[in-house]
């Protein structure tokens, strides 16, 4: 670990400090329909908007009714894309006249990108046209984080309000996180973008010489020579801002961020990493702010950033490791070489910034990636696979990571009040076996559908074939692809091939299962928090603003994480550290 890199952290997590608030205080100002700067020239849009889709702004919606418009919504959306997918054959802006996408595939990408996963088992530049670049799959981008937005503001209104039976109405939510928060922000950043060499046109593929003849053997055995080389380009930029923004992560390139027409300069780099954690750090101000409690979303914020800190450090000196069994190699650092395990990762970026942006992108539901997981050492690979398998909870997705860490903040103040023998309140509210019971069953979601499916691909010869290692790295693998396609992440450890029938399917169905049903018990918290009085704090209140209560929630979220999935991590990542250690690995 290096001075320079510890600097580049440092300054990283106090930019994403210093935007927290004035991020947040604008969205507060968004939903609750205060005056905002940009109120002149969205308004008149949002209302044509209404007018169009005959929806009514000041009616109101039960948690049911909310939960009803979103699933049509993204059931709506996710035909769209599978459709435009199947057909973009016959359809325009298709220079490099892409085939027509094959059904399962078509199907894992639609559920995908409708559940901000962006999960890619293709090679986007050699699969989607243009015109589904920017029609089915940019869109979604949008759409996906505003539902994830709207879901978690409307959580934050059944704590903030009582004795009511509405939590708004999602239709005025999804239309104000997309016309006042994602829509701006990513046109200035595509910009941004731009100016810092990431493509954005709609020309043809250019072909062009090699400076130096390749000799190449395929499969058959047979050489042959190639002189030249594809350049793929198209519309990168405006993809780029809106998927590092929405935690989307699915990138115009199959290198993802680790492609220079992506991702070419540190600039870049430090900025997409600054936009994955921008609106979900922001959203722990607006928590404070719609609640009255502005203490208690720093205080929530606080544990996002130990949760984060832990798996930045341990990422980053497991990467700064050397390898015990090339002994022959020095791997340390100096003038002349990074030191530690630099395979799979970028020159330009280095070991720091592929450690942060590894911890980043998985403590969000984002899943870009600008370095190789499945090259990371099995520690720093344990890190971006524990990051996902906590529920994607420090900082989180768009809306998700809040909605998701709020659950876990329910049974924070249950346990609280559990230790001190009286019934647990949470900002005024009493905590009741309902809260509870819906608050586990939204736990017990996500491990089951993980353990469930990876359980299932490691006895079936279509979940052993595309495997690229096998032992525990194999394991690692299947358990990192189920973990990233159900926690609505999106990166994958490289090395497993899952563009396949039996993945492209049950990845789907985890993807699905993930982001919807994991939304019901959320949402019935907040309907029947929002109905419930509030009740005076008392002496024996356990205060939700302090740092005792983040020591707790931290502890809390790091305890159900290990009981629920030590033992399968401890069969791959850990085993395989312990191999290495051992001499048995290479």
């Amino acid at each position: 670990m290096s001075l320079n890199g510890w600097l580049q952290i440092a300054l990283f997590i106090a930019a994403v400090l210093l935007l927290a608030k004035p991020m947040g205080t604008y969205m507060m100002r968004v939903f609750d329909r205060r005056g905002t700067w940009l109120d002149p020239l969205l308004l008149p849009c949002e209302r044509l908007l209404y007018r169009v889709c005959g929806i009514h702004p000041e009616e109101e919606m039960a948690w049911t009714a909310y939960v009803v418009s979103m699933l049509v919504f993204s059931a709506a959306s996710l035909l769209l894309t599978y459709l435009v997918q199947r057909l973009q054959h016959v359809l325009p802006l298709n220079p490099q006249h892409l085939a027509a996408v094959p059904a399962d595939l078509a199907f894992n990408t639609a559920v995908s990108f409708t559940t901000n996963t962006n999960w890619q088992s293709y090679v986007p530049e050699t699969t989607m046209s243009y015109l589904t670049q920017m029609l089915a799959l940019v869109p979604h981008n949008f759409w996906s984080a505003a539902v994830g937005l709207a879901l978690a503001i409307a959580f934050i209104r059944g704590i903030a309000r009582r004795e009511m039976s509405t939590l708004g109405n999602f239709w005025v939510d999804l239309t104000r996180g997309t016309l006042w928060v994602l829509l701006p922000i990513s046109a200035v950043f595509a910009l941004v973008l731009v100016s810092q060499g990431v493509v954005q046109n709609l020309k043809p593929y250019d072909t062009v010489k090699l400076v130096e003849a390749q000799k190449v053997t395929g499969a058959d055995g047979k050489t042959t020579t190639v002189t030249t080389q594809t350049i793929a380009q198209g519309p990168v930029a405006s993809q780029e801002a809106i998927k590092m923004l929405g935690t989307n992560g699915g990138g115009f390139f199959n290198a993802n961020s680790a492609h220079p027409f992506e991702n070419p300069t540190p600039l870049t780099n430090f900025l997409q990493m600054l936009s994955i954690f921008l609106i979900p750090a922001g959203l722990t101000v607006t928590l404070g702010q719609m609640v009255g409690s502005p203490r208690h979303g720093w205080a929530v914020l606080a544990a996002m950033v130990v949760l984060w800190f832990a798996g930045t450090f341990t990422s980053f000196w497991a990467e700064s490791q050397v390898n015990p069994q090339l002994t022959h190699v020095d791997q340390h650092v100096s003038a002349t070489q990074a030191g530690g395990n630099m395979e799979g990762k970028e020159v330009r970026f280095g070991i720091a910034n592929s450690a942060l942006f590894a911890t980043v992108t998985t403590d969000a539901s984002c899943g870009a990636v600008n370095a190789m997981h499945d090259s990371f050492t099995p520690l720093g690979g344990l890190v971006p696979l524990t990051n996902i398998l906590l529920g994607e909870i420090v900082f989180g997705g768009v809306g998700s990571g809040m909605y998701g860490m709020l659950v876990f903040v329910i049974v924070a103040v249950f346990i609280a009040g559990l230790m001190v023998g009286r019934t647990p309140e949470y900002l005024g509210k009493k905590i009741e076996a309902y809260d509870v019971q819906m608050a586990m069953l939204y736990m017990l979601i996500f491990p089951l559908i993980i353990l469930a499916l990876a359980a299932v691909a490691v006895r079936l010869p279509a979940g052993l074939a595309g495997l690229a290692n096998h032992g525990p790295h194999g394991l690692s693998e299947i358990l990192y692809a189920y973990t990233s396609a159900t926690g609505n992440n999106g990166s994958a450890f490289a090395g497993l091939s899952a563009n396949t029938h039996w993945y492209n399917f049950s990845l789907g169905v985890a993807m699905f299962v993930g982001r919807f049903m994991m939304i019901v018990p959320m949402m019935a918290i907040a309907g029947n928090l929002a109905a419930k009085k509030i009740t005076p704090a008392s002496a024996g209140t356990f205060p939700v603003t302090t740092p005792l209560f983040t020591v707790l929630l931290t502890g809390v979220i790091v305890i159900v994480g290990a009981l629920t999935f030590f033992p399968v991590l401890s069969l791959g990542p850990v085993l395989e550290h312990l191999l290495l250690r051992a001499g048995q690995l290479f």
